[in-house]
């Protein structure tokens, strides 16, 4: 089954590195992101990969046609030649199509430039480039292969902490609660589709507002209720959080291991 993953924003909201890398190269020790969220998707058996391309995607094909595991994985030099510990490559059996899809489009605009790539799949999935979980992606596919919808994606607890507002009469506070005591539930990503999607979709539009809108009203739209590890990478306090994370070896998001 192929993945789609949006690599082409201009990560605004982390200038720190989004001057001179894409968002999805951003490291996480010493693999990006992007990474990290391809080898999610390959624990699952799916490796075929298309990576829709905007901001600053020469980088990223630059760096999986000079991929080097040397670089950040142990290995023995002996007489010259070099051995990982394993030896394997750990992307060699990875399909990776690199398609720029422009500079300034909207994601859903990204996504219909790739449909072509997209022909044969009568199930697809699709995430962002800066997001990582512990989703179970297997048993909630398998919930999506059984329903009628024609679009999922997990819905998953906001990650910072705040109040939520409940009013009563003449603008009265009624109380405060925290996101799980709202039942709040935000759209985290790793979203599967059938390939009647396209029907819902036009040119121009966000993914997520009116095709989703258009999958609602009919009754095709699925969310998939995660309570378990789930962050996104907007800004440099994000980045700070993971590199934390992993220093500690708390990566929740890495399912191979």
């Amino acid at each position: 089954m192929k993945v789609v993953i949006f690599c082409g924003g201009l990560g605004t909201r982390l200038r720190e590195f989004s001057d001179t890398i894409p968002k999805p190269l951003v490291p996480i020790g010493t693999r990006p992101i992007l990474w990290h969220l391809m080898k999610y998707y390959a624990h699952y058996g799916h490796k075929d990969f298309v990576l829709c391309l905007g901001y600053k995607g020469e980088l990223i094909k630059e760096f999986f046609l000079n991929y080097d595991q040397h670089l950040s994985s142990d290995f023995v030099m002996e007489r010259g030649e070099k051995r990982t510990l394993p030896p394997d490559s750990d992307i060699s059996d990875w399909r990776i199509a690199f398609i720029d899809t422009g500079l300034h489009a909207k994601i859903g605009e990204r996504l219909l430039a790739v449909r072509q790539q997209l022909e044969d799949e009568e199930l697809f999935l699709v995430n962002y480039g800066d997001q990582l979980s512990d989703f179970p992606l297997d048993k909630h596919l398998a919930r999506f292969e059984r329903s009628d919808a024609i679009g999922a994606f997990a819905a998953v607890r906001p990650l910072h902490s705040f109040h939520c507002v409940e009013f009563g009469r003449n603008g009265l506070v009624r109380r405060l609660a925290s996101p799980q005591e709202a039942d709040l539930w935000i759209n985290g990503g790793y979203m599967m589709f059938r390939r009647s999607l396209f029907e819902y979709m036009r040119p121009g539009e966000e993914l997520v507002e009116q095709p989703f809108a258009r999958l609602i009203e009919a009754g095709a739209l699925l969310g998939l209720k995660h309570d378990g590890f789930w962050m996104a990478m907007d800004t440099f306090k994000d980045k700070i959080t993971f590199d934390r994370m992993d220093g500690r070896g708390e990566r929740p998001w890495q399912v191979w291991r």
